[in-house]
């Protein structure tokens, strides 16, 4: 088998690829631009892709193809109905970042909430040292033991996250994005209620017609004064001009976002210019990226491979 990776440096240096080789013959690309598909694909059995788009404008050039491995969940960046058409089997990888994704989102709200990048500042630039009582309450923090977690999207991560809130002694509710989803053991409301009786707020939900700019600024308003608000899902859900606005005018307490409409971010983005940038956290997008679901990643791919061989696949798509 003749397999290429066409944009290894998503999966990260620390990572190798010996259990894959161990299948066939491998090609890595660090990254691949649009104009160097074709020729990379071409001649393959097996293209792995993270981000790389695959569609009818290079898959028809490399008919030797007929699997592609998806190195993530989503599949927005195959052409499905073009790979369907052509009996090239699609398979992407489930389930393997949830703990990942749920200690990321514990990092950011503990962050927000408890500022200690400004505490951390103000020991190691002497103030605390020049101070003349022993302890520092410039930045009040609360406890989220007896609050309210709303959960806009519950899935796996989102019951994961509902499980580790219940622990810390919040209350839990949520809001099903697809309408779909009923959990007896949690209150399911709408959106308006989550929002308004909510003091942490965490989306875990795709990206489709149901949840695009399904957080808008009318929306925010709705929140409490010292809310905050995550967005581990995907950007586009969160409207960032809206949510920009929303901070500058101390709308809510605090925004974190692993996730944003344009990755890399924009510069022109207004979430790099808000009057309050300790108000909100952006990471780029690493709540997936544990060096332990990194590694699951990789394993799950070379099963989806030794499946595929095999006549029995994991993970099918198409």
């Amino acid at each position: 088998m003749k397999i290429c990776i066409l944009d290894a440096k998503t999966l990260g240096e620390d990572i190798d690829f010996e259990e894959l080789e161990q299948l066939g013959s491998v090609s890595v690309y660090s990254v691949t631009p649009p104009d160097k598909v074709v020729e990379r694909i071409k001649g393959c059995d097996i293209v792995i892709t993270n981000k790389v788009i695959l569609d009818a404008n290079n898959l028809a050039s490399a008919p030797t193809v007929r699997l592609i491995c998806v190195s993530a969940t989503g599949t927005n960046n195959i052409d499905l109905e073009y790979a369907r058409q052509q009996k090239i089997m699609v398979c992407n990888v489930a389930g393997y970042s949830t703990r990942s994704v749920v200690q990321h989102t514990f990092t950011m709200l503990f962050y927000l909430l408890e500022s200690p990048a400004y505490y951390d500042h103000y020991v190691k630039t002497n103030q605390y040292a020049e101070s003349n009582i022993f302890t520092h309450l410039e930045r009040p923090f609360w406890e989220i033991h007896g609050k309210t977690w709303g959960i806009v999207g519950l899935g796996t991560i989102g019951k994961s996250v509902a499980g580790l809130a219940q622990a810390f002694g919040c209350r839990v509710i949520y809001y099903s994005t697809s309408g779909h989803n009923i959990n007896n053991e949690y209150e399911r409301v709408d959106l308006a209620e989550l929002l308004q009786r909510s003091d942490i707020i965490s989306i875990h939900a795709p990206l489709n017609q149901n949840t695009l700019n399904l957080i808008t600024y009318e929306n925010i308003k709705l929140m409490k004064p010292h809310a905050i608000i995550l967005n581990l899902g995907r950007g586009g859900i969160i409207n960032e001009k809206d949510l920009a606005r929303a901070l500058n005018e101390n709308l809510i307490g605090g925004a974190g976002l692993d996730v944003l409409e344009s990755e890399p971010i924009n510069r022109d983005n207004p979430l790099l210019k808000i009057n309050n940038p300790e108000k909100l956290l952006i990471t780029p997008h690493i709540a997936w990226a544990s060096q332990e679901a990194r590694h699951r990643l990789i394993h799950e791919i070379a099963l989806n491979i030794q499946g595929f061989l095999q006549g029995s696949p994991r993970n099918q798509v198409v």
